[in-house]
């Protein structure tokens, strides 16, 4: 049974006039992210409702003249569906500068190329970032300057906690965005409605009600050429660490008492300092594997370790599963698994919450179908609610049917949401300093267990559902 398309629940933007970013700056312009992300979410602000007119600056280590940048945002631009007047000024007045971030020097030249108060979006792997963010302090900041840092913020948590130290002498903590897209998407945000607009859901959302919440972003896609950054990650840090916390936190969290940066983040971090690897092992808590050769959708792919640039002997993993448990009064006992994997036969994006069953059935009934689901996808944007009801046939019989919403599409994607807040300088959508060491502590003994090769190194096949063992 199915529903018309409802639009997505976003919070409410505080966009200080006086306070308009001028120039944009793109570190790492010339990188994948820029050029198939960041870019296109850019692309779509611009053409919307909340966009306006402001300066492009694209800086990078390699070559490149200012017409073949414009060409490539005019490139990603369209990718992203932008096609509107505003979108076509902004990259025509656009420039790309050549620059090594690291250094004092060339971050003042780009810093005077700037028009306005500035926004540097650093789209470089972390180890750069750091070191950026060190030379940055040497440099004098326009007033108001907003930072935006793409994740993962640090290598582990004592890197994570020194640059956190490092921002907050340059910034105060709400101009600096840590940016996850996640929480850009327009069905995260929703969990926000669903649970806190809905007396039906709410009362239920308690270990008392709930048996245990499974959150899978399981992909088809396989290294893609990332062997760079992804070899030295993981899919822990890549996406459990980076993504995934953040998603249960929203998940699990208590009612804010408004949507205002401080009071949704807030609750966001109440959450995670109480969680901890199931029962505090991270040993019989967590899972990791990596794929060999197989097919997915007719496409051939090898084996990770003959993928380029991959460096066996570092036994990175490509598919992580990790149940946490909140220690709480609402979550005690409630598992939380959170699993992400590359190659695998399916994409599965979604959160699964299973309420338990009901303490007693009448006698007369025949069938079970199992306790109640929710399912809330990703990708698509979705809700599905299996309840059970009885048969068609014979009204004794229990049967499961499935009530399901379809989300009508925001007006902009993750990255163009991400992009809002920062040129509006609100941190609704980022994450704070101590959200990202929250996240690094919980994963922190799991990592050290995984080195020391406590936890086995499983394999499956590309274009399957995951190792054999594992079902």
């Amino acid at each position: 049974m199915a529903t018309s398309p409802v639009s997505p629940v976003l919070p409410r933007y505080r966009v200080r006039m006086a306070d308009r970013i001028g120039t944009l700056v793109i570190f790492g312009a010339g990188g994948d992210l820029s050029r198939r992300l960041l870019l296109p979410g850019l692309g779509q602000l611009l053409s919307s409702s909340r966009g306006y007119d402001l300066r492009l600056i694209g800086v990078g280590s390699d070559p490149m003249t200012s017409a073949q940048w414009r060409s490539r945002v005019v490139e990603s631009f369209a990718a992203g569906g932008s096609e509107s007047a505003r979108s076509a000024r902004v990259a025509n007045n656009s420039i790309y500068l050549q620059a090594d971030v690291t250094k004092p020097a060339d971050l003042a030249r780009v810093l005077a190329a700037a028009t306005g108060t500035p926004a540097l979006y650093f789209a470089l792997p972390p180890n750069v970032t750091i070191l950026s963010i060190a030379a940055l302090g040497k440099v004098r900041l326009p007033k108001n300057t907003v930072l935006g840092m793409e994740k993962p913020f640090g290598t582990d948590l004592r890197s994570a906690q020194a640059l956190n130290r490092q921002l907050v002498r340059l910034l105060p903590e709400n101009h600096i965005h840590r940016v996850d897209h996640f929480l850009g998407k327009s069905t995260v945000l929703n969990l926000l409605g669903l649970r806190f607009t809905n007396r039906l859901f709410e009362q239920v959302w308690s270990a008392e009600h709930i048996e245990r919440v499974d959150i899978v972003f399981d992909e088809t896609l396989g290294l893609e050429g990332r062997a760079g950054y992804y070899d030295k990650a993981g899919a822990l840090v890549d996406m459990i660490q980076s993504h995934l916390l953040l998603v249960m936190a929203l998940t699990a969290m208590e009612p804010p008492s408004s949507l205002d940066a401080d009071d949704l983040r807030g609750s966001m971090a109440q959450v995670l300092r109480a969680t901890r690897a199931w029962k505090g092992d991270p040993v019989a808590s967590s899972r990791r594997a990596r794929y060999t050769a197989g097919t997915i959708d007719g496409r051939r792919l090898p084996a990770y370790v003959k993928e380029t640039g991959v460096t066996p002997e570092l036994d990175t993993e490509t598919l992580a599963e990790v149940t946490v448990g909140i220690e709480n009064w609402r979550w005690a006992g409630v598992p939380f698994r959170l699993r992400s994997g590359k190659a695998m036969a399916d994409r599965r994006q979604q959160i699964v919450v299973t309420f338990k069953d009901v303490p007693h059935r009448p006698y007369g009934f025949t069938g079970n179908p199992g306790p109640a689901r929710l399912t809330i996808s990703l990708t698509p944007d979705s809700i599905d609610l299996d309840l059970n009801i009885n048969g068609e046939d014979d009204p004794f019989a229990l049967d499961r049917v499935n009530l399901q919403v379809q989300f009508a599409q925001g007006e902009l994607g993750p990255y163009g949401e991400v992009l809002h807040g920062i040129l509006s300088d609100d941190p609704t959508l980022s994450v704070r300093a101590d959200a990202v060491e929250e996240c690094w502590r919980i994963v922190t003994p799991i990592l050290s267990a995984w080195r020391k090769s406590s936890v086995p190194l499983d394999n499956y096949r590309a274009g399957s559902a995951g190792p054999t063992t594992w079902r």
